[in-house]
C-alpha cells in the first residue's frame, strides 16, 4: 500500500511524467482495440508490434533481408505497421502479380512523401506522382516521345562513344588496382547527362559535377538541394529554349523533345516544373539504378572466373578483330543476356520496389486489404525464392536463363527488377542498353583479377546499409589489355 501511494505521489508532484504515462496508456489501449479488431477482420497474417512504433524496430539495416525474414515466418503476403501507416509485403511472384497486375488499377497509387513533393515540383514527375490524369499523360508521354524504341535507338551513338571512353580510362590504368565503381559511375551518369540535357557534367569545367552528387544522395538537406536542382535546371530548360530549331532530330536531348511537346499543344501540362521534374526522374532511374546494377554484375562476374571465361568466349569470338563495340552485334550474345538476368535476379537495383498504395477496399489471396493501404513487393527476396529458383537459388548461376522464356520487363512475376503494370519502369530497354555495351567493352578488351591475386571467391559481396543496396566496400579489379 506504501508502494502504492509513492507511485501516486510521484506522479501527482511530476505532471510532465503524468502527462506521458496518460498518453502512453492511451496509446497503447488505442493500439490493443485496433489489434482486437484487425484479428476479428480478414487482415493479413502480421507479426507482432510495438505501441507508436508498430513494426519499424523489425526492419533493421538491410529491410529487403528482414523482410524476407518476416515472410518465413509469416507467409509471401503480410501485414506491417511502419509508424501510422498500414503496409502490405509482398514476397512472393503470387502476391507481386495479384498487386501488380490482376489488381493493378486498384494499387496505382503511390504514397505521399513531403520530401519528394519538394524536390519534384509538387509532383511534376512520373516516377512518384499520385496516380491521376496527369500521370497517365507523362506516361504517354515518356513511353511514346522519350523513352521509346526509336527515341532509345537514337542515343546509341552517345553509349558507343562513351564505352570507347571508359575502355581508354581502363587500359590508361592497367595492371593496376582499379575502382570500378567510380569508373562505371562516371560512365552512366555522361549517358543520362548527355541524353537529358546533350552534354556531360564536366564539359564546362565541373559545373554540373557537384550537383549530380548531390543529387546521387552526398547531401540530404532538402532546401538546400532544391535549391540547387532548380537554378541549374532553370538554366538548362533557358540554354535549350534559346536554341530551339538548331538541332537535328538524332541531335535532340530529352529537354529538347519536352521543350517541343510544349510548344505543339495548347494548354499544354508539360510546363516548366515538368521539364525540370522529368529530368530528375530520369537521373534516378537512369543514372544510380545502373551503376548499381552493373556493379553488382562486375561484382559476379568477378567472384566467378568460369563465368567471365564464357562469356568473354562469347564476346570475342562475336566481336573478332574490333576494336570498338558496335550495339547491333550484341543482339546475338545470349550468354551476356543470360549474365544479366542472373544478376537482375540476385541483385534487383531496388530490392523494394517503389511502394504503392492501394486507392479502394480490395482482396488479395483472400486477405481484405482497405483503401490507403501502402505495399512493398520484395523483388529481391522473389528473386532468391527456392520454391521457384530451386535448391541453388542463392547462387549464381546465368545457365538456369539459357531455355528460359523469363524475362525481366514485366510479364514473368518471378524476376521484377523494373517492377509491372502501370507502375512499371519505362526506362527498361533505355537501362538494359546501357548495362550491355558498358560490360560487352569491358570484357571484351581486357581480362580482369582480384587484388592480390587471389580467386574470385575471395571478393566479398557484402551490401552497405539501406533501401538503394550498394557494396559496402568499394569494387576494386585489375585489368589486364586482352591479347589474342
Amino acid at each position: 500500500m506504501y508502494g502504492l501511494q509513492q507511485f501516486f505521489i510521484f506522479f501527482l508532484s511530476h505532471p510532465l511524467q503524468l502527462a506521458s504515462l496518460l498518453l502512453f496508456l492511451f496509446l497503447s489501449a488505442k493500439f490493443l482495440l485496433l489489434s482486437k479488431k484487425n484479428s476479428n477482420s480478414n487482415s493479413p497474417p502480421s507479426p507482432w508490434k510495438l505501441p507508436i512504433l508498430g513494426n519499424l524496430h523489425q526492419l533493421g539495416t538491410h529491410p529487403h533481408r528482414a523482410l524476407r525474414s518476416l515472410s518465413l515466418t509469416h507467409g509471401p503476403l503480410f501485414l506491417l505497421r511502419l509508424g501510422s501507416a498500414p503496409t502490405l509485403v509482398a514476397s512472393s511472384p503470387e502476391s507481386a502479380k495479384q498487386i501488380m497486375k490482376t489488381h493493378d488499377l486498384a494499387f496505382s497509387n503511390r504514397p505521399y512523401s513531403a520530401i519528394s513533393n519538394r524536390l519534384l515540383y509538387n509532383y511534376k514527375d512520373l516516377s512518384q506522382t499520385p496516380y491521376s490524369p496527369y500521370w497517365r499523360q507523362m506516361r504517354a508521354i515518356c513511353v511514346t516521345r522519350l523513352l521509346s524504341a526509336r527515341r532509345v535507338a537514337s542515343f546509341r551513338h552517345i553509349r558507343e562513344q562513351e564505352a570507347a571512353f571508359l575502355v581508354a580510362a581502363i587500359e590508361e590504368g592497367a595492371s593496376t588496382p582499379l575502382d570500378l565503381g567510380e569508373l562505371i559511375s562516371r560512365m552512366t551518369n555522361d549517358v543520362v547527362c548527355r541524353v537529358a540535357f546533350g552534354r556531360k557534367y564536366d564539359d564546362d569545367g565541373g559545373e554540373e559535377e557537384g550537383w549530380v552528387n548531390r543529387f546521387n544522395g552526398l547531401d540530404r538537406r532538402v532546401e538546400k538541394v532544391f535549391a540547387e536542382f532548380d537554378e541549374f535546371l532553370d538554366r538548362v530548360v533557358e540554354d535549350h529554349r534559346l536554341t530551339t530549331g538548331e538541332k537535328s532530330e538524332e541531335e535532340e536531348d530529352i529537354v529538347d523533345v519536352l521543350l517541343q511537346i510544349q510548344r505543339e499543344t495548347s494548354n499544354s501540362a508539360v510546363d516548366r516544373d515538368t521539364i525540370k521534374a522529368i529530368v530528375l526522374d530520369m537521373f534516378a532511374a537512369g543514372s544510380d539504378t545502373t551503376y548499381t546494377a552493373l556493379e553488382w554484375t562486375m561484382t559476379e562476374i568477378l567472384r566467378h572466373p568460369r563465368v567471365m571465361e564464357k562469356l568473354q568466349q562469347e564476346i570475342r569470338v562475336i566481336l573478332g578483330d574490333e576494336r570498338n563495340v558496335n550495339e547491333e552485334v550484341i543482339e546475338r550474345m545470349d550468354y551476356l543476356k543470360a549474365v544479366i538476368k542472373e544478376s537482375f535476379r540476385l541483385h534487383p537495383p531496388i530490392p523494394l520496389l517503389v511502394p504503392r498504395e492501394s486507392t479502394q477496399d480490395v482482396k488479395v489471396q483472400g486477405y481484405d486489404v482497405p483503401e490507403k493501404t501502402r505495399v512493398i513487393v520484395n523483388a529481391w527476396a522473389i528473386g532468391r525464392d527456392p520454391k521457384r529458383w530451386g535448391d541453388d537459388a542463392e547462387e549464381f548461376r546465368p545457365e538456369r536463363f539459357l531455355n528460359s522464356k523469363v524475362d525481366f520487363k514485366g510479364q514473368d512475376f518471378e524476376l521484377i527488377p523494373f517492377g509491372a503494370g502501370r507502375r512499371g519502369c519505362p526506362g527498361i530497354s533505355f537501362a538494359t542498353a546501357s548495362m550491355e555495351i558498358t560490360l560487352v567493352s569491358m570484357l571484351h578488351r581486357f581480362d580482369w583479377s582480384v587484388p592480390g591475386g587471389e580467386e574470385g571467391g575471395g571478393l566479398d559481396a557484402d551490401e552497405a546499409p539501406g533501401l538503394a543496396v550498394h557494396r559496402r566496400t568499394p569494387l576494386l579489379a585489375v585489368p589486364t589489355l586482352y591479347s589474342p
